[in-house]
C-alpha cells in the first residue's frame, strides 16, 4: 500500500520523483557492494583452499613415493 502511494506521489511531483529515484539508487550501491565485497571473500577463500590442496598433494606424493622406494629396497635386498 505505501509504494502505490510512493507511486502515486511521484506520478504527481518531479522532485519527489528524483528524490525517491536517489534513496533507491543508493540503495542498490550499497546491495552492489555487499555483493562484491562477498565474491572477494570467496574468492580468497578459494585461492587459500587452492593453495592447502597443492600442499596436501604433494604431501601425498612424497609418501607414495617413499613408500615405492622402500618397497623396492626390501625386495631388492630379499633377492640377494
Amino acid at each position: 500500500m505505501a509504494t502505490i502511494r510512493a507511486a502515486e506521489i511521484e506520478k504527481e511531483n518531479l522532485e519527489a520523483h528524483v528524490e525517491l529515484c536517489q534513496q533507491r539508487y543508493e540503495h542498490l550501491e550499497n546491495r552492489l557492494a555487499n555483493v562484491e565485497q562477498k565474491v572477494e571473500e570467496i574468492h580468497d577463500d578459494m585461492h587459500s583452499s587452492h593453495n592447502s590442496l597443492v600442499k596436501v598433494i604433494i604431501g601425498t606424493t612424497g609418501t607414495v613415493i617413499a613408500g615405492l622406494l622402500s618397497t623396492i629396497v626390501v625386495i631388492l635386498m630379499n633377492s640377494q
